[in-house]
């Protein structure tokens, strides 16, 4: 019987060299060479196909069933969540209710700062939470496109914004998993990962307005209400991990922080409204003509019928995750081996009980209730299909090479290269780690499966707190979210840049090393004091 290999050249650096050529060449081709990111990402599975099965010597019937594997999943639930979110934008779209959302945020605030803080980071930061598999991006970016930005803008603010509830998203599964791989305790690694969080929440809404106006001078007039944003986002989510649990934490903190911004924006308007080169002369005209027609024209039930979607998801999510009534349905579900190499498990397919599907329903009763018929909304759903076919190529490709490289042991020499390279600073290169899985898995969840119980042992030959490092994996996590191909993918296919993420890799990349160091120092210097 076969079993992965961690140094199959003997020298481990020399082997995490050759394990990390997949990933580098993700990097180069779409960062560089400008490939076609169904291309580059084919071509990476390859590589990997090529390097597991003779450097590590995987035998070819595990590496065919780890790429199938690796597919299926890209397809369900992963493309499947994809789809169902731009359709639901679609459906918006097609009904002409796009303009309406664009007139009601611009009701709240006509501040494109504002709309960016009130769609990327706190409802962006509630799908995040709730739903996760790239709903934080795909609605979030397909929104803000809607309603004016620039598609690189809107991409790039939402992978930002979608980094500090993602530790605790899809109802706070990556800590609950990081407990159960590293038999450490849920209500410590919960508040410990809360605690790292507090000083990159409150900052993420500051760095989303200089992205956006390219200066300091932008936060000129949003300094309050970008602290009102972090503060009550930071506070209650620390508050909900702490005190209840991780599974609540994130969805209190972003609805905290969503209620916060849109009340705060109608208490004090901003006096000097900032909107994008180009729309300055366009404002001025809506503003002196028009907006007050607007303000009285747009009636309640107008605003109702064009957020239908949207509240019915909010709605549906809650219940689904929220109300024992609605438990059997995490019971339909389909169970398929496809991988028998060492360590497999068998994939398990819920039809119900996932995000896509809860989306779907979603998009159709509000598509009904925006007066769209059944063909109609058929009809936009085979375009939405044609739309993301490339993005459905990219993510199965992605997920099949990530599945060859951590069944094959490739994933787990990169982090022991990681770690032995780091001596007693380890704790500074722990949340790099982290990010690695994710950049490597587009999951969290699969980040702390891949390395949590590494970081633990890690913790412990080092005598660090094993729950604090543990707690680094899931947060260090968050900042590779920004940079994974997967969430890049479903960024591009929202804001209609397919064939441009090589342009959203390279502007995301600054931010993620950042993040990442600044982490890595936080991490090292309350080590000793946790």
């Amino acid at each position: 019987m076969w079993y992965p290999v961690q140094n199959p050249l003997a020298n481990v650096y020399l082997s995490a060299i050759v394990a990390f050529i997949p990933l580098l060449w993700l990097l180069v081709g779409l960062g560089w060479f400008k490939i076609k990111a169904y291309w580059a990402a084919v071509i990476s599975v390859l590589l990997a196909f090529v390097i597991s099965s003779t450097v590590w010597e995987m035998p070819l019937n595990f590496a065919f069933q780890a790429i199938l594997e690796g597919i299926l999943t890209g397809l369900w639930p992963i493309a499947w969540v994809i789809i169902a979110a731009i359709y639901t934008y679609n459906v918006t779209v097609e009904t002409g209710n796009m303009r309406v959302i664009n007139d009601t945020l611009a009701k709240i605030s006509p501040d494109r700062r504002v709309q960016a803080l009130l769609i990327a980071f706190s409802f962006g930061g509630f799908l995040e939470a709730a739903a996760g598999f790239g709903t934080a991006v795909a609605i979030p970016a397909s929104l803000l496109a809607g309603i004016g930005f620039d598609p690189l803008f809107a991409s790039v603010i939402c992978l930002i914004a979608n980094t500090v509830p993602v530790a605790f998203g899809g109802i706070g599964i990556p800590v609950i998993t990081l407990a159960q791989v590293t038999g450490l305790s849920e209500e410590i690694l919960s508040a410990y990962t809360a605690y790292q969080l507090v000083p990159f929440i409150v900052v993420l809404p500051f760095v989303l307005v200089v992205v956006m106006t390219k200066s300091l001078k932008g936060l000129k007039d949003v300094f309050d209400i970008c602290l009102v944003s972090g503060i009550s986002f930071a506070a209650f989510q620390t508050l909900g991990a702490v005190y209840i649990g991780p599974e609540m934490a994130a969805i209190i903190g972003s609805l905290s922080s969503l209620l916060a911004v849109a009340i705060y924006a109608r208490l004090k308007p901003i006096k000097d409204i900032w909107v994008f080169p180009g729309e300055k002369a366009k404002y001025e005209i809506a503003s002196t003509k028009s907006m007050v027609q607007k303000e009285e024209n747009m009636s309640a039930k107008k605003q109702f019928v064009a957020w239908t979607p949207y509240i019915v998801l909010l709605v549906l999510i809650m219940s689904v995750n929220l109300l024992p009534q609605f438990k059997f349905l995490g019971d339909i579900f389909t169970k398929v081996q496809v991988y028998f190499g060492p360590e497999a498990k068998p994939l398990v397919f819920q039809w119900i009980n996932t995000p896509g599907t809860i989306m779907f329903i979603s998009a159709i009763v509000g598509g009904l209730v925006q007066k769209s018929s059944i063909k109609n909304l058929a009809v936009v759903l085979m375009k939405t299909v044609k739309q993301l076919a490339p993005t459905i190529a990219v993510v199965s490709s992605i997920v099949a090479m990530a599945k060859i490289m951590d069944y094959s042991g490739m994933v787990s020499v990169l982090a022991i290269a990681l770690a032995n390279a780091a001596g007693k600073v380890y704790p500074f290169i722990s949340p790099l780690i982290g990010a690695l899985g994710t950049f490597i898995t587009g999951s969290d969840t699969s980040s702390n499966i891949l390395f949590g119980a590494l970081q633990k042992q890690t913790a412990l030959q080092i005598n660090a707190n094993p729950a604090w490092i543990a707690s680094a994996n899931t947060v260090g996590a968050t900042a590779g979210k920004m940079i994974s191909p997967q969430s890049i993918a479903v960024a591009a296919s929202a804001t209609g840049l397919l064939g441009k993420e090589g342009e959203i890799l390279k502007s995301t990349i600054p931010y993620c090393l950042i993040y990442a160091l600044l982490l890595g120092v936080l991490v090292l210097a309350m080590e000793s004091i946790i």
